[in-house]
């Protein structure tokens, strides 16, 4: 597995920050100043990717009405849609991509794009994007995720409704072409997507099964289920992002605004920053700790000779006597000399 992957000029990878994609998708409504609106929240955000999706209604399906090319009626958001017409709706403009990129770039975010053709590949490489993404209906066209890793750039596959065959086919088309900069995502293709849906525990088993890095590609709603991904080794987060829920739009109702957004990049951060290494014992922060653990000190003014009791020898704040436990081994022995109180006891009063 590589173990940094550098995307665009950012390091991904378990020791660094989780790399946190906002996918714009058909939030943007049709208007590119709102889509440059986006990208500039994105940047304020400090997520450090902006993502978009690279396709037509024509490379996507076919402009017929059939029963096979409509969604199903109770969809919670799409009820009865023509594919043809949503892909009409939710694609950004071919066009736009080149501005859009730019304007990223200006602001430091990574930018680049899901393709779901060749003709989108081919597209993208004349605007030298940095990676590519993998959606999860494509991850069985296995000629399309070669093409993607052929270009030799970091490619993310999206794993929504796959099987770990599907997943493992698509991974071996990739190394295939000789490109190992691999980064697979869980992901549930439910849009919301239930949380209890998610299945977070399978992170790790696909990093171990597949010795590739992985991360999240999520659809529920707020951004807990990121913040668990991360603390279980997910290296990647993906996001859908709109300016405004109430906006409305295709991808609205399971996006983040600004604000959330901002909040899951710095949580994300913070869960990636606690996990620290796999050792037990005094952490680095917690020296001055150390030092008012409780121990045996002199509590009362003693002569010599005087017994030790419960009274004038007790376990308080801080350290510098004996341990605690000890007290039992030295309980009515006698002092050697005059102590004040305040005293450390320890074994040379004895």
């Amino acid at each position: 597995m590589r173990t940094t992957i550098e995307i665009g000029g950012v390091p991904v990878g378990p020791e660094h920050q989780p790399f946190v994609i906002a996918e714009m998708s058909g939030n943007h409504n049709g208007d590119l100043e709102r889509a440059k609106e986006i990208v500039h929240a994105v940047a304020e955000s400090g997520a450090q990717a902006i993502k978009l999706q690279t396709y037509t209604a024509d490379t996507m399906t076919l402009d017929v009405d059939l029963p096979a090319f409509r969604l199903p009626a109770e969809h919670e958001l799409w009820g009865s849609a023509r594919l043809y017409d949503l892909y009409d709706e939710a694609h950004t403009p071919w066009e736009w991509h080149e501005p859009l990129f730019e304007l990223a770039a200006s602001l430091g975010l990574v930018a680049f794009s899901s393709a779901f053709d060749q003709t989108a590949i081919d597209f993208l490489e004349k605007l030298e994007v940095p990676a590519y993404k993998v959606a999860s209906n494509e991850i069985g066209d296995l000629p399309l995720v070669q093409g993607m890793a052929a270009t030799g750039k970091p490619i993310i596959i999206s794993t929504g409704s796959a099987t770990l065959t599907d997943i493992d086919a698509a991974v071996r088309a990739a190394r295939a072409t000789g490109n190992e900069q691999i980064i697979v995502l869980s992901c549930t293709a439910s849009y919301p997507a239930p949380p209890e849906q998610s299945n977070l525990r399978g992170i790790p088993v696909l990093r171990d099964a597949l010795d590739v890095q992985v991360g999240l590609s999520d659809h529920t709603m707020g951004i807990g289920a990121a913040v668990a991904a991360v603390a279980l080794g997910a290296t990647v987060i993906e996001k859908h992002v709109t300016l405004k829920r109430a906006d409305g739009g295709v991808d609205s109702a399971f996006s983040l605004q600004p604000e959330e957004l901002a909040a899951l990049v710095e949580n994300t951060r913070v869960a990636q920053l606690a996990l620290g290494r796999p050792v037990i014992g005094p952490k680095d922060a917690e020296q001055n700790v150390l030092r008012f653990r409780r121990s045996l000190y002199v509590a009362q003014d003693v002569s010599a000779g005087d017994v030790i009791t419960r009274e004038n020898v007790r376990s308080v704040r801080p350290a510098g006597g004996l341990a605690p436990h000890l007290f039992a081994e030295v309980q009515g022995r006698v002092f050697r000399a005059d102590v004040p109180a305040g005293t450390p006891f320890t074994w040379d009063l004895l």
